[in-house]
């Protein structure tokens, strides 16, 4: 996979990829969230993926459920835990629950921070067209 990263002006930042644009900015002016704001929230979505996925496979209404994602920082701004609250309705199935935290826990961004990658940074200079 790849992505491409452009500055638009300001404080803007996006990056492309395929069809889509994930549009990032600094405050004090931001008109999109920071990046930092996008990697934290694709856990949670990343979650809720799995966890639709799990209630459409047993035909159960996602109506009332939501996961709440609370992060727990250090002094120094460090996220230290996060944890996902998946929050359901009384009428969700006792006997799901359990296997509901299960398929939340499948989430490939929270397996990448479990397991981090690699990084490399480099330059290349390009001809300018």
């Amino acid at each position: 996979m790849e992505l491409i990263i452009d500055f638009p002006g300001g404080a803007r930042v996006d990056a492309h990829f395929g069809p889509h644009t994930v549009k990032t900015d600094q405050p004090p002016s931001a008109s999109a969230p920071t990046p930092f704001a996008v990697f934290l929230s694709s856990i949670g979505t990343c979650a809720g993926i799995y966890v639709l996925g799990f209630c459409n496979q047993r035909g159960l209404p996602t109506e009332g459920i939501r996961i709440v994602q609370r992060i727990h920082s250090d002094f120094s701004g460090m996220v230290k835990k996060i944890d996902l609250e998946i929050q359901i309705p009384p009428s969700f199935p006792e006997k799901y629950r359990d296997s509901l935290i299960r398929s939340a826990e499948l989430c490939a961004v929270k397996k990448h921070l479990e397991n981090p990658p690699t990084f490399e940074v480099t330059t290349k200079q390009v001809a300018t067209a």
